[in-house]
């Protein structure tokens, strides 16, 4: 953490991918920990939840320290003076990482990112998409090529995980690696025993 950060914070954006529990499930940890959170809940994630998950958009606002309108393009997020550790999209869908590669940002969430890029602030995308064809994959290049950092959530089958849960967390877990944040949820390779 930045030596001038007396408060870290960390963004945490939910995109319309599938997979909103791994932005619910950053948000609750972080909370755990005591690290506050910036959420930007994207308009088709909010249907996304819907569909996927047995919760209300409030109770997940509910776990941020500051929530925003994914229109609100004056929010504090979306300037470089907002200090802050980085940036999380859990999940990410294509859209959005193709905004961020391009730069063309049109909502909160994809500004956010670019200026996490342009302060030269962690940014990790949980980009949720299968198959891949080549567009996305020169967007994905462009993404890692500006300094960011993609990290589908694949599961890591050493830990044996017995629940869907199980993946969550772990993933969760590596995902705040990246940031240096310890969560106690990562089941550490220790070698073949």
């Amino acid at each position: 953490m930045s030596e001038t950060m007396t408060n870290p914070r960390l963004i945490v954006g939910i995109s319309g991918a599938s997979g909103a529990i791994y932005g619910i499930r950053t948000l609750e940890t972080l909370k755990s920990i005591g690290i506050p959170a910036d959420l930007i809940i994207s308009r088709t994630a909010r249907i996304v939840i819907k569909q996927e998950l047995n919760r209300s958009i409030s109770d997940i606002e509910a776990l941020a320290d500051r929530s925003y309108n994914p229109d609100d393009m004056a929010a504090c997020i979306a300037s470089g003076s907002h200090l802050h550790l980085g940036m999380v999209i859990a999940p990410c869908s294509v859209r959005s990482m193709s905004e961020i590669a391009t730069g063309v940002t049109s909502n909160l969430m994809t500004r956010a990112a670019d200026v996490t890029l342009k302060e030269r602030r962690k940014l990790v995308l949980m980009l949720r998409e299968t198959p891949l064809h080549t567009g996305h994959l020169r967007q994905m290049t462009a993404v890692s090529e500006m300094g960011g950092i993609l990290m589908p959530p694949v599961p890591a089958m050493y830990t044996r995980p017995e629940t869907v849960d199980d993946i969550v967390n772990h993933t969760v877990g590596r995902v705040l690696d990246l940031f240096g944040i310890e969560t106690g949820l990562v089941k550490r390779w220790n070698g073949i025993k």
